[in-house]
């Protein structure tokens, strides 16, 4: 078990789930890339179960939000680094 955060308050300990939205244009492409990017970091990552969608009112654009299984802080950035360097993705919180 790894533990992250400053002095004696603990902030996040691992492995735990951790959620991640990421925005893009309303697309398939858009839903199979996270899909994959996410498959790529975590081998037990199942879309049907961790993953919701939400279209904008106008249905131009998609949000996902994935629940990846974290096994450390860089683990967490790495996926971020990932999702950021996407060319479909508009922004990942």
């Amino acid at each position: 078990m790894e533990r992250f955060g400053q002095g004696e308050e603990l902030v996040m300990e691992f492995p735990c789930d951790f959620l991640i939205k990421v925005v893009g244009r309303a697309d398939v492409a858009f839903h199979a890339r996270i899909c994959e990017i996410v498959c790529r970091h975590d081998d037990s990552f199942d879309p049907l179960e961790r993953l919701q969608r939400k279209d904008s009112s106008a249905g131009k654009y998609q949000s996902l939000t994935v629940n990846l299984r974290a096994i450390s802080k860089e683990h967490i950035d790495a996926v971020y680094q990932d999702l950021k360097a996407c060319e479909l993705v508009l922004w990942a919180l």
